[in-house]
């Protein structure tokens, strides 16, 4: 056998190889090592690199720009309207309490000051509690984390999010201090109902700003981010009274409180804030035309977003006395013209699931509520009305009312006479609640007396109202509607409607322009004229269907007389009355013809009120004026109004308007007004068919006009005049309006002067006059002649000529 060859020192060959091949296989495994460490951290890189390519920027706390509401102020800087997409106010630490601050750090965050932005041993900790309760009960997140998931990241769940979240939170704690972290935090932060922000919420829950919070309150704003649907004391006050405890022991366990100061909390009787209403309903109709003018002008982004701040020159208060002084006059109305009936009628097999569903309505006196009729007892003139488990009565003087509308009879002379003309057994009807008696109860339970009502109907007819200050044009009431909920038609500001004889002192204005006095006669006779726009023949008449021969002009707008404004109208030219209507405001088309003597241009209610103001504001025409100021969040004026004022006709005439129309009130179709006690202006106006009803009037101070009508043009029924229908509700208001205001004269210009006059002829009055009256003239235009015991304005035909139909 051949020897195997030998290295050195006798080392064979083979010894050789496996050396080598151990050599070799030692390199293995740290060359694997290094492979797998350059793997993973080239891993590791690309996905750090595939997570964070895209985190969005880092910002500061002047970068922090969030959505912020704007408000909208009436005069006396009461909120009227909020608009947002986010309800927040942006507010600094320092006007927040310090246990304000506290209590959302030790219910949130509790190590927020120690930590980087990412709380490891919280992470544990939540983890461990999770683990033993076999769900997530507590979150690891801190509130940087909170910040970052909010503003920079979207809410989806994954790890991927998550990882993000950690790396922007340290990077955004290298970046912010503390303070301003927690400022962007109680600031962005949603805490439930409609709330973002420690500010909105308190004044959402509580009624009040932040910075006067107690600690109880603190505690309980700081129990909401876990679940503020859950935990929100409008929902389950116990519920949010749980979580505030759990807040108080957290704040003492980290030494912010005492446990004395904790108990007291937890006793204190957390006030809650009214969430009923919207501040927008304070005036909806003068809120909206607001909200529509902001965003026209100045954008969507910036009235729902930009922090605005909208300064009004609406009065609450004179709103709020507006808004039930048109629900009364509808109201009024509405059981006048009669009872459309029930809302529904109802089987007998109906009767007892629908009686319990009414067992959850709210019993309150003063208020409508829905009931069953299940007795109709004529021999006693009653009805019997189920109200869930109670039962009510109607007497027929609180019905007396629902007889079946027919426009052709006047409410006070028909009503109905037993209970059955109006209602059956099983007829859904409102009512409302006039008294509750003490509930005494029979053995069974059932109460021994029944709760009193009145039979209600909601209104049909509609009614606008608005109200400006005279020398300044300040819109200080509006009310567009019977119901904004139910219709945002702005009937003061978009509708336009007939004004009737509510226009005619724009004739008449123009005509004592034009040389005639008040004195000046215009014979009330039949004529005849030939109009193609009427049709041919036109033949106007007066409201009475009378004539009554030689009138004077004072009589004539004091009664409102048809014929002779129609004559005098004629006499001046429609041109030039149309023209002296748009130096006074009216930008409505107008008809060219002598219809627009008695109103037959449809015009709005602030046209016409606008008008009048000239009349008491001495000949000037102001500018309407809804928006004083608006102030962008930063402070920056971005509007601000002033007043403006034009010359729309002499002094002189406007005063002698103005008598006119105190005239008007005193002995003619205003007479309404005299219960206020006060030197007053106004006429009323009413249109073909009774289908509108108006009354403008003014006193030194204000002007106010009110429309009242069916929106489908139906008429309101016989007599329902602006007399009637409108004046009512202008006098209901006023007389709130100017309760406690000193009583002012009307102040005549220099140029004018009064004389005593025999109001039959026109002349001066002499010994002999019969209720003389002090009437107004431009110097130089008052009668010199004094009147005699045979003068009277007699016509040269008999007077029964001009009392019959033409």
């Amino acid at each position: 056998m051949e020897p195997k060859p030998s290295g050195p020192k006798g080392i064979t060959v083979e010894e050789i190889k496996r050396r080598k091949l151990r050599t070799r296989r030692w390199w293995v495994v740290p060359a694997v090592l290094l492979f797998l460490l350059l793997f993973s951290m080239g891993t590791a890189l690309v996905g750090y690199f595939y997570i964070t390519y895209d985190l969005p920027s880092l910002f500061t706390k002047e970068d922090y720009n969030p959505p912020v509401v704007s408000r909208v102020y009436d005069r006396n800087g009461e909120v009227i309207g909020e608009f947002f997409r986010e309800r927040r106010e942006l507010v600094p630490l320092s006007k927040m309490p310090g246990t304000l601050i506290h209590a959302f750090v030790a219910a949130e965050d509790d190590r927020f000051f120690e930590h980087p932005g990412i709380d490891v041993m919280g992470i544990l900790r939540a983890f461990v509690k999770n683990i033993k309760a076999g769900k997530k009960i507590q979150g690891g997140s801190t509130i940087t984390q909170q910040i970052t998931r909010s503003l920079l990241l979207t809410p989806e769940k994954s790890y991927r999010r998550k990882i993000r979240e950690v790396i922007l939170a340290y990077r955004l704690e290298n970046r912010l201090s503390k303070e301003d972290i927690l400022y962007i935090y109680l600031n962005q932060i949603y805490l439930g109902h409609g709330a973002y922000g420690v500010e909105a919420a308190s004044r959402a829950y509580f009624g009040k700003s932040v910075s006067d919070l107690n600690l109880a309150e603190c505690a309980m704003l700081a129990g909401l981010p876990r679940a503020p649907s859950r935990y929100s004391p409008y929902a389950d006050i116990e519920k949010a009274r749980e979580r505030q405890s759990y807040v108080l022991r957290r704040m003492v366990e980290e030494g912010y409180i005492s446990p004395e100061e904790a108990e007291k909390a937890r006793s204190y009787g957390v006030q809650l804030g009214d969430n009923d209403e919207e501040p927008f309903y304070k005036a909806p109709y003068f809120t909206e035309y607001v909200r529509q003018y902001v965003e026209a002008t100045y954008g969507a982004d910036e009235l729902y977003e930009g922090g605005l701040r909208i300064y009004t020159t609406v009065d609450a208060g004179l709103q709020k006395i507006a808004q039930h002084a048109v629900a009364r006059g509808i109201e009024e109305l509405d059981k006048r013209i009669g009872y459309r009936g029930p809302l529904e009628h109802l089987k007998k097999s109906e009767w007892e699931p629908f009686c319990k569903s009414l067992a959850e309505q709210e019993l309150q006196e003063g208020k409508v509520v829905t009931g069953l009729v299940t007795r109709v007892d004529d021999s006693s003139k009653t009805v019997h009305v189920c109200l869930g488990s109670d039962e009510g009565i109607i007497e027929l003087k609180h019905m007396a009312w629902a007889r079946h509308p027919n426009p052709k009879v006047a409410s006070d002379y028909a009503s109905i006479n037993v209970p059955s003309d109006a209602l059956k057994p099983g007829d859904r009807i409102q009512a409302k609640i006039l008294a509750i008696p003490k509930r005494d109860t029979r053995k069974d339970g059932t109460p021994v007396k029944a709760i009193k009502l009145a039979l209600e109907q909601e209104p049909d007819a509609q009614a606008a109202l608005l109200c400006m200050e005279n020398d300044t044009g300040f819109v200080r009431a509006l009310v567009g509607g019977s119901d904004f909920r139910k219709s945002q038609f702005n009937r003061a500001l978009q509708a336009r409607r007939q004004p009737g004889s509510a226009f005619k002192p724009i004739v008449y204005a123009a005509a004592l322009d034009k040389g005639f006095t008040p004195v000046s006669i215009i014979i009330d006779s039949p004529v005849v004229y030939d109009d193609p726009s009427q049709g041919g023949k036109w033949k106007p008449q007066n409201y009475e269907e009378e004539f009554y021969g030689p009138t004077l002009l004072r009589e004539a707008l004091i009664h409102s007389r048809n014929v002779v404004t129609v004559k005098l109208l004629q006499d001046i030219g429609v041109g030039y009355v149309i023209d002296y209507a748009r130096k006074l405001g009216i930008q409505s088309d107008l008809v060219h013809n002598l219809s627009l003597g008695l109103g037959a241009s449809d015009v709005t209610l602030l046209e016409i009120v606008r008008a009048y103001t000239a009349f008491a504001n001495g000949g000037m025409l102001v500018k309407p004026v809804f928006i004083t100021k608006v102030v962008d969040k930063r402070g920056l004026v971005l509007e601000e109004s002033e007043i403006e004022k034009q010359r729309a006709m002499h002094e002189d005439t406007s005063f002698l308007m103005t008598h006119l129309l105190t005239e008007v009130v005193q002995y003619g179709t205003g007479k309404r007004a005299l219960k206020l006690n006060r030197p007053a202006a106004g006429k009323t106006g009413t249109t073909n068919d009774l289908k509108d009803a108006w009354f403008i009037g003014f006193t030194p101070e204000l002007c106010a006009g009110v429309w009242v009508g069916f929106d489908d043009f139906r008429p309101m029924g016989r007599f329902e005049t602006g007399a009637r229908a409108a004046s009512p509700i202008w006098v209901d208001f006023m007389r709130g309006a100017l309760t406690g205001k000193k009583i002012t004269p009307f102040s005549p210009p220099e140029g004018v002067t009064f004389a005593k006059i025999d109001p039959q002829s026109g002349k001066l009055a002499s010994f002999s006059t019969e209720n003389p009256v002090f009437e107004c003239f431009k110097m130089g235009t008052e009668p010199t002649e004094y009147a005699e015991e045979t003068d009277m304005l007699t016509p040269d035909v008999p007077v029964d000529f001009f009392k019959t139909n033409f």
